[in-house]
C-alpha cells in the first residue's frame, strides 16, 4: 500500500497524488463472475462484480498471507482465496476461514476496499491519502454525463510516464504542428500568444489571438476527479451539432506506463444525436485514432529525462503551472500523512484493538 509519509514528492508524483478519483479501466473489462487484477497508481488491485453487477475494488492480497485474491474463486457475494480458502466480502470483511473456523481473523475488516463508481463506460475508484477517511463526492464532467451530450470512450495504454500525457493535453500549440494533417486541425496560425485564466474548478490555458479555429485552449479541472477538457472546431462534413469536445483523464500504471481515457463528446440531441453517432462510427472514429497514434508515437519516444534541461517558453505556461500545483499537493499530502502517523510512532506501532494490519 502506498504510504505518502515514507515517500519523497518525486516518488509520490510518479504514482499519482492521493485524495483523487482515478479511472481504472473500461467497464467492459470486468465481466460478471470474473476476478480482474490491475496495477494502478502504485497499488495492486482486484476488481470484481457482485451478483447485482456492482463493481468492487480492493487490494489484491488476502488478509491471511497476502496471496493474490485475483487467483481465487468468485463466489457471487464474496471472493475466496485459492491459497487457504479465506473468504472476504465487498467491504473487506473476512467472513469465513474454512481451515480454522472461529479464528480471530473472522469478522474483521482486514482488506482495504476502495470506493468505486462507474460512469461513461469507465470504472473509477477513490485513492485516499488516509484509507479511513470518506471520499470526496464524485463530480463527473458534463460532456460525459450531461443529458444533452453524447460521448464515446476511447481507452489506451501507453509506454510513457503519465506526466507526459498531461503535458501533451495542456499544450494546445502542438496541434498546429504534430496534427497539422488532421481534418479538424489543419487550419490556423503556427504562432500564438497564450494566457492563463482561473476558473472555479481549475484553470484555462487559451490563445489570446485565435478562437474557434484549431486546438485553441485546454482546461485543467480538479474537483476530486482530475481531467482535462478541450475543444476542436468541426468542419461541416462532420454533420450537425456543436464543436468536437474531448474530456480526458490519465492514470499511472507504473513509472513508465499509463492509462488514458479520452471521451469524444458532442452536444447534440434528437435526430442530430443519431446523425452524430452514425458519422462517428462510420467516418470520424478512424481519423481520431490516427491523431491519438501521432501522440502515442511522440510520447513513447520521449527520453526518460525529458523534464530535465527543458528550454521552456511562453507556450509552456500551463505545463509549468500544473507541475507546480501537483508538486505542492504531493508535498502537502506527505506532510499531513507524517503528522497522522506520528502518534502511532510514539506508541511504538501498537495497533488499535480489533484491527488487522493490511
Amino acid at each position: 500500500m502506498i504510504r505518502p509519509e515514507t515517500m519523497t514528492a518525486d516518488e509520490l508524483l510518479r504514482v499519482g497524488v492521493r485524495d483523487r478519483w482515478y479511472a481504472l479501466c473500461p467497464s467492459s473489462q470486468v465481466s460478471p463472475g470474473e476476478l480482474v487484477r490491475l496495477d494502478r497508481a502504485g497499488e495492486r488491485l482486484l476488481l470484481w462484480r457482485d451478483g447485482d453487477g456492482r463493481i468492487h475494488v480492493q487490494d489484491d492480497r488476502c488478509p491471511h498471507r497476502s496471496a493474490p485474491l485475483s487467483q481465487g474463486v468468485h463466489m457471487g457475494d464474496r471472493v475466496a482465496c485459492n491459497y487457504h480458502g479465506v473468504q472476504v466480502d465487498p467491504e473487506g470483511v473476512v467472513v469465513s476461514v474454512p481451515g480454522s473456523p472461529g479464528c480471530a481473523l473472522e469478522g474483521r475488516r482486514a482488506l482495504r476496499t476502495y470506493p468505486a463508481e462507474e460512469f461513461g463506460g469507465a470504472i473509477v475508484a477513490w485513492f485516499g491519502a488516509d484509507p479511513e477517511a470518506e471520499p470526496a463526492p464524485l463530480t463527473t464532467p458534463e460532456p460525459i454525463t450531461g443529458e444533452e451530450w453524447e460521448s464515446f470512450l476511447c481507452y489506451v495504454e501507453w509506454d510513457a510516464p503519465y506526466a507526459y500525457s498531461l503535458d501533451n493535453l495542456m499544450d494546445p500549440m502542438h496541434g498546429a504542428f504534430l496534427h497539422r494533417a488532421s481534418h479538424s486541425m489543419a487550419e490556423g496560425k503556427r504562432e500564438a500568444a497564450f494566457q492563463v485564466r482561473e476558473t472555479d474548478r481549475g484553470f484555462l490555458f487559451e490563445k489570446t489571438d485565435q478562437k474557434g479555429v484549431n486546438f485553441d485552449w485546454s482546461e485543467w479541472v480538479d474537483t476530486g476527479f482530475p481531467w482535462v477538457g478541450l475543444e476542436i472546431p468541426y468542419p461541416p462534413t462532420a454533420g450537425p451539432g456543436g464543436p468536437f469536445t474531448i474530456a480526458c483523464t490519465v492514470t499511472p500504471i507504473s513509472a513508465d506506463r499509463h492509462a488514458a481515457f479520452f471521451w469524444r463528446c458532442r452536444k447534440v440531441s434528437g435526430w442530430e444525436r443519431d446523425t452524430w453517432r452514425f458519422l462517428y462510427r462510420t467516418r470520424l472514429e478512424a481519423r481520431h485514432w490516427q491523431v491519438l497514434e501521432q501522440d502515442r508515437v511522440m510520447l513513447e519516444d520521449m527520453p526518460e529525462d525529458a523534464h530535465q534541461g527543458e528550454g521552456l517558453y511562453q507556450h509552456d505556461l500551463a505545463l509549468v503551472r500544473l507541475r507546480r500545483m501537483l508538486r505542492g499537493e504531493a508535498e502537502r499530502q506527505i506532510a499531513e500523512a507524517a503528522e497522522r502517523t506520528r502518534p502511532a510512532e510514539k506508541g511504538r506501532g501498537r495497533k488499535a484493538p480489533g484491527r488487522v494490519s493490511v
